[in-house]
C-alpha cells in the first residue's frame, strides 16, 4: 500500500511540502516493532474510527480496558479484547470482517501517540486488526495528564441521539482541548488526534463547527482523506467525567490567502453518552506549542 493516495499528495502539493512529506513518510511501515508493542500493551484507552457498513456514515469511538486489552499479537497484527456496546454507532463495523479501520492510541502521561491503520477481523475476544500503516506521531498539540484511575462504578447512560448540538453539547466542544477524527479514503480509514487551548474548536451554529489546522508533519493524512472523501466523524471526551460526544457529518478544509487552513464540520448526527469510560483522568498541562485559540 503506498504511503500517500492522491488526496494527500494534492494538499501537499499545495502547501509545498512534497519533499518534506517524502522525508516523513519512511518512518511509516507495516510492521509493529517491539517498542510500539510494549506501548500498546501499556494503553487504557484505544480510539478506533470506521465507516458504519449500513448508512456509510463515519465515527470515532473509545475502547477502554486493563492495560493489556489492546496487544501486538503478530508482527502486522494489533489484538483488542472487548468491543463496544451493542448501541455504539460503530458496534456494526467492529463485527464486521474486511471493515478499513484507523486506530490511535494515545498516552496523555507521556504525551506520545501511535496509529495503526488497517482491516479488521472478528475474534473470539474481541477484534483484530491486520496493519497496512503503523507509525508515531511527535508530542505536538498534545496535553499532558499526568495520572489516570478506574472508576468501577461508573455505569454508562443510554446514548442520547440528535440531529443538532444542545447549548451544552456546544459548550462542551467550545471547551475541550482534545478531540479524535476519523476519516476514510478509498482504500482504507485513518483516526487523527486534534489538540489545543480551550476554544480551538467553535461552533458557529447548532450543526456547524470550526477549528485551525495548525502545523503538523506534513503529511496530511487527515486533508488529503477529506479532500477525496468529505464524510468524517469527530470523538470529543470528558476526561474527568467520562462521558463521550460523538459527531458525524462532512467536513471540508478551506484554504485562506494567509496561508492559513480552516477546517469547516457540519453535523449529520449526535451522540452523547454520560459516563461512558471508567477513566477519570488528571487535570490537564496544555503543550507549550498550543497556539493562542483567539489569533
Amino acid at each position: 500500500m503506498a504511503v500517500y493516495h492522491q488526496g494527500s499528495r494534492a494538499v501537499q502539493d499545495r502547501v509545498g511540502v512534497r519533499e518534506l512529506a517524502d522525508h516523513v513518510g519512511r518512518a511509516m511501515g507495516t510492521g509493529i516493532k517491539p517498542v510500539a508493542a510494549a506501548f500498546l500493551e501499556l494503553q487504557p484507552l484505544l480510539i478506533v474510527g470506521a465507516a458504519d457498513p449500513g448508512t456509510g456514515r463515519v465515527w470515532a469511538t473509545p475502547l477502554a480496558g486493563t492495560p493489556g486489552f489492546v496487544r501486538a499479537t503478530g508482527p502486522h497484527r494489533m489484538s483488542v479484547a472487548g468491543g463496544p456496546p451493542p448501541a455504539d454507532p460503530l458496534a456494526a463495523a467492529l463485527t464486521t470482517p474486511g471493515t478499513p479501520v484507523g486506530t490511535i492510541a494515545l498516552d496523555p502521561r507521556t504525551r506520545r501517540r501511535m496509529r495503526l491503520n488497517g482491516r479488521l477481523c472478528p475474534t473470539e475476544r474481541g477484534f483484530a486488526v491486520e496493519a497496512d500503516q503503523v507509525f508515531a506521531n511527535c508530542p505536538k498539540y498534545l496535553q499532558k495528564r499526568q495520572t489516570y484511575e478506574t472508576v468501577p462504578d461508573r455505569v454508562p447512560g443510554p446514548p442520547r441521539r440528535s440531529a443538532e448540538l444542545s447549548t451544552a453539547q456546544a459548550r462542551f466542544v467550545e471547551t475541550a482541548d482534545t478531540f479524535f477524527l476519523a476519516t476514510v479514503h478509498p482504500h482504507g480509514a485513518d483516526t487523527s488526534h486534534r489538540g489545543g487551548n480551550p476554544g480551538f474548536v467553535r461552533t458557529t451554529s447548532s450543526r456547524e463547527l470550526t477549528w485551525r489546522d495548525y502545523p503538523g508533519n506534513s503529511m496530511f493524512l487527515t486533508l488529503g482523506n477529506l479532500l477525496t472523501d468529505p464524510r468524517a466523524g469527530l470523538l470529543l471526551m470528558d476526561w474527568t467525567t467520562g462521558t463521550t460526544l460523538q459527531l458525524t457529518g462532512e467536513a471540508r478544509t478551506e484554504h485562506g490567502t494567509d496561508g492559513e487552513r480552516r477546517v469547516r464540520f457540519t453535523l449529520t448526527e449526535a451522540v452523547e453518552t454520560e459516563s461512558a469510560l471508567p477513566l477519570r483522568w488528571s487535570p490537564p498541562e496544555y503543550s507549550p506549542a498550543n497556539p493562542d485559540p483567539a489569533g
